[in-house]
């Protein structure tokens, strides 16, 4: 389960997505108002993500936020590892922290880690496969299905 931390986040970059053709920065109270994201956590949402080089930031007259590289060169793995480091279903499959569970016992791999090792390798490798540029077309796709012309 990710965190709403993490939810906002992609919310923001993927209508960063939509607005990159633009090039033209996107103002924090815009983003916040259209994706229901309460402003001051969105600033600091959007603070991290620059930090880490996801995005770019404008001040002044015309400021805003915008996408520091292209969407299909940012992948949804890779903005969910900003805020949800690590992102692991159990603290033995966490490559960094290298804990065993309380239950588990030494050196040996119980049934449930293996299957959430498969698990995890699986979301990871869709998530980090995946980029901004996909879900945005997947999302107008479906979007233009469930539209009703008369």
């Amino acid at each position: 389960m990710i965190s709403k931390k993490t939810k906002y986040a992609l919310k923001a970059v993927l209508m960063l997505t939509e607005k990159y053709a633009s090039r033209e920065p996107v103002l924090i109270a815009e983003i916040a108002q259209r994706e229901s994201i309460p402003k001051k956590f969105l600033e600091a949402i959007l603070l991290e993500l620059k930090n880490k080089g996801l995005l770019q930031s404008k001040k002044g007259k015309g400021g805003g936020y915008l996408l520091a590289r292209a969407p299909n060169q940012i992948s949804f793995g890779e903005v969910i590892g900003i805020f949800e480091n690590p992102f692991s279903a159990l603290p033995c499959l966490d490559s960094r922290a290298h804990r065993r569970c309380g239950e588990c016992k030494k050196g040996s791999a119980c049934g449930i880690q293996i299957v959430m090792q498969e698990v995890h390798r699986t979301t990871s490798s869709i998530l980090n496969v995946t980029s901004l540029q996909d879900v945005h077309e997947r999302m107008r796709h479906t979007n233009q299905e469930s539209m009703y012309f008369i």
